[in-house]
C-alpha cells in the first residue's frame, strides 16, 4: 500500500473511479441490509437507506483500508477495489445498527398515552 502514502486525499480522494466505487458500495450496502432484514414501513426503509449510503460514503475509505490491511491483502487490491469493499461493509454496518436500534425502541420505549 505504499502507492497510497499518508494523504488519503491525495492517494484515494481525487480519482473519478474510486468515488464511483464509493457510491456503488455504499448504495450496495444499504439495499443489502435492506433485503437482509424488511423494513416494517417506507418511512423505515428511506431512513436506513439513507443513513447507509451516508455512512457508507464518509467511512468506506477508511473501512476498506482498514479490511484490506486486517486480510492482508492490502498489497494486492487496488484502491477502487478497496473503496468499493469498504464503503458496502460501512453501509452494511451502519444500517445494522440502526435497525436493531430502532427495533429494540418500538419494542421496549414508552408507550404514549
Amino acid at each position: 500500500m505504499a502507492e497510497l502514502g499518508t494523504d488519503l486525499g491525495a492517494g484515494l480522494g481525487n480519482d473519478a473511479g474510486v468515488w464511483t466505487a464509493r457510491a456503488l458500495g455504499a448504495v450496495a450496502g444499504a439495499a443489502v441490509s435492506l433485503i437482509y432484514l424488511l423494513p416494517e414501513n417506507r418511512r423505515e426503509a428511506l431512513s436506513r437507506f439513507v443513513t447507509g449510503v451516508s455512512c457508507g460514503l464518509i467511512f468506506g475509505g477508511p473501512a476498506g483500508i482498514w479490511l484490506a490491511e486486517r486480510a492482508d491483502i492490502a498489497d494486492a487490491v487496488s484502491a477502487t477495489d478497496m473503496m468499493l469493499a469498504g464503503s458496502a461493509a460501512a453501509s452494511l454496518c451502519a444500517w445494522w445498527v440502526l435497525g436493531a436500534l430502532s427495533r429494540i425502541a418500538s419494542r421496549y420505549g414508552r408507550k404514549s398515552g
